[in-house]
């Protein structure tokens, strides 16, 4: 285990948070830890008019069992117009069903032994500084070295919570501040919180293109309407709430400071492509390699090498589960975006 010291606020006020989340909160969890690009989705045809929720899910869903949708449904995996359901609860013709299939299955994750920057733990929590290139869950194409497995490791405790106590999530190739549950009571009062909002999340972005001041984009994110590996702003999308303040300027690339309302999948990336402004190396949002007029050889070379979105979760804050402190962790800037925004203070000045 790499130790770093946490950077914790002082105690700012006690808040109350139901240990049983309600059916809104429970949608907005499941926005939170389900990838909206690996969902499923159908509507109920009237000859299926009337069915229970589940068997009328296996007709639809045909490659997973009855018994494995019921209990999708009863974690609000299985939805019923974006509102959580019972296995039993009765549908209608025109019934949206939206499933977020899990693809391994519980029991298979194991524990694993990896090195972990541990921000700060104690009985009820864990927060860590993950680094790009990190998993956070195990899924097809990732059946070990996640970030849950390595959780489970090093807090066997974690292994009987849902999702080995993740709580949101981070992409891939996304560095920083992540938080976990590391009790049962913690769980419930951290899935609290994301539900009304009360954490606040910070990122460290360098994107494209120059801004003439800080603002907020409020543009609803659903799935790409031709690409199943890209998020859009799209008007049948769920609402998404981004704002963000210009953290230092260079000639052609802004650094920001980026505070998400909402926890959409990408949405970050996605709510800067769609202004124009991707995100440094972003796979996926960024297309093809941008070369601003006359820059220096050692600018182009450092843009040409990197390969991962430019975002980092510099600050998280959340309300200790017990004791109702307000905590704030912060992660430094790991060294590739160091690296980067140096080059851009030397090669790129304004």
């Amino acid at each position: 285990m790499i130790g770093r010291q946490a950077q914790l606020s002082a105690v700012v006020h006690l808040r109350d948070h139901s240990v049983n989340p309600t059916g809104r909160e429970s949608q907005r969890l499941s926005e939170e830890l389900f990838d909206d690009l690996e969902a499923l989705s159908a509507a109920v045809p009237a000859r299926l008019s009337g069915g229970r929720l589940d068997a009328v899910a296996a007709v639809l869903f045909t490659e997973f069992s009855r018994s494995r949708l019921a209990e999708w449904v009863r974690v609000g995996r299985l939805t019923r117009n974006g509102q959580p359901a019972r296995p039993r609860d009765k549908v209608v013709s025109g019934d949206a069903l939206l499933l977020f299939p899990e693809a391994e299955d519980r029991v298979e994750w194991a524990a694993e032994p990896l090195p972990l920057d541990i921000l700060y733990e104690d009985e009820h929590v864990i927060v860590v500084n993950k680094p790009a290139g990190l998993v956070v869950h195990p899924a097809t194409g990732h059946h070990s070295g996640t970030l849950v497995n390595g959780l489970m490791a090093h807090a066997p405790e974690m292994s009987s919570l849902p999702r080995g106590g993740i709580v949101h999530r981070l992409d891939k190739d996304t560095s920083g501040v992540m938080l976990a549950a590391r009790s049962t009571l913690a769980h419930k009062h951290l899935v609290a919180q994301l539900a009304d909002r009360s954490v606040t999340r910070i990122y460290a972005a360098v994107c494209r293109g120059t801004f003439s001041g800080g603002g907020t984009i409020d543009a609803p994110i659903g799935r790409h309407p031709t690409s199943r590996i890209k998020m859009a702003v799209v008007p049948e999308g769920k609402s998404a709430v981004t704002h963000y303040r210009i953290a230092q300027r260079f000639g052609a690339h802004t650094l920001l400071d980026v505070r998400l309302e909402s926890g959409r999948t990408h949405q970050i990336r996605g709510h800067l492509a769609w202004r124009k402004h991707p995100l440094i190396g972003d796979p996926v949002y960024a297309g093809r390699a941008f070369r601003p007029a006359g820059a220096s050889a050692k600018l182009l070379e450092m843009l040409d090498s990197f390969r991962r979105q430019a975002l980092h979760a510099r600050e998280l804050s959340f309300a200790h589960p017990q004791t109702g402190e307000v905590m704030c962790f912060r992660a430094d800037l790991p060294n590739d975006m160091s690296t980067l925004i140096a080059c851009l203070a030397e090669e790129d000045p304004v």
